[in-house]
């Protein structure tokens, strides 16, 4: 299938104690499925998987999956490091449930874009589901080509990507324009950086795998319907609020500052992060809570 519509990467969760808490993890999954959302990514960087222990991994994973398959959502989960073998045999064990795996070009070790490419290959083969490449240069260190994108896009088992690239840029432009020309229907590109959501949609964009949906899951859906219905002028109006919005919620380090407006709102029990994220500043939850408020009454 190919993948369109938003999807949202939880946070996880903390107790007091520091514990995952996954009761308020279930609750928050379906509520951001039952405000619009078409599926839920465990694991995504907002859900903070490098400091969670394998069992804690595992217990995220069968918590959202159970959620997304009682509510028929699209289930992906967040796989892969810097290393390929690594990552195919994670992926050779991924959850029966998932639909796709997002996957993140190999960071740190910065390969050359044809070893990149030669990664997705590997592990395109060794999946049960379609990937996600997951493109984020200013977290990477990679930064890829429109050839490359291409390329990865002609891969067998590539079924989009998270379009993370820090701005609307000439690559972004011409990517969407050959996805839509030349493959369309078989490989989607959403938007990964939620300032430029709309901007994505606009120039054909097949939907957005949004951290900002985690406290405004509605608007974002309703931002995605109106781009589909053509209802443009509405669009451009919940873009722009969006887009400050986004802003206002990543002023800190993510997710500090969307766990800081989740707990303020009581959808979970703590704004706890692990370190080395520290909380987020009082000054930046109220800001942004306060921009949330005036966007869900708009």
């Amino acid at each position: 299938m190919q993948l369109t519509g938003l999807h949202v990467p939880l946070v996880t969760p903390f107790a007091a104690d520091g514990t995952v808490d996954l009761a308020s993890l279930e609750r928050l999954a379906h509520d951001t499925l039952a405000d619009g959302a078409d599926g839920l990514v465990a694991l995504g960087t907002t859900g903070e998987p490098a400091t969670l222990t394998p069992a804690e991994r595992a217990a995220v994973i069968d918590r959202i999956g159970g959620v997304c398959a009682e509510h028929r959502a699209v289930f992906t989960v967040g796989a892969g490091s810097n290393a390929t073998a690594d990552t195919a045999a994670s992926l050779g064990g991924i959850d029966p449930r998932a639909d796709f795996a997002l996957v993140v070009v190999p960071y740190y070790t910065r390969p050359s874009e044809a070893g990149v490419v030669e990664h997705y290959r590997r592990i395109a083969a060794a999946s049960p589901v379609p990937l996600i490449v997951y493109d984020i240069p200013q977290r990477t260190g990679r930064t890829l080509s429109l050839d490359t994108l291409l390329d990865l896009a002609a891969i067998d088992g590539v079924g989009g990507f998270k379009h993370a690239a820090g701005a609307v840029t000439e690559t972004t432009v011409r990517l969407l324009a050959a996805i839509n020309t030349s493959t369309p229907g078989a490989v989607s590109v959403l938007a990964g950086d939620d300032p430029f959501a709309a901007a994505v949609l606009a120039l054909g964009g097949h939907g957005a795998i949004s951290a900002s949906a985690n406290v405004a899951a509605g608007e974002f859906a309703a931002l995605l319907a109106a781009w589909r219905e053509h209802r443009l002028e509405e669009a451009r109006v919940i873009g722009g609020a969006l887009a400050g919005l986004s802003a206002a919620l990543f002023a800190e380090p993510n997710p500090t500052v969307i766990k800081g407006v989740l707990a303020a709102q009581g959808r979970i029990a703590t704004p706890v992060v692990r370190l080395p994220l520290l909380p987020a500043s009082d000054g930046a939850v109220v800001a942004a809570s306060a921009l949330v408020r005036s966007v869900v009454a708009a």
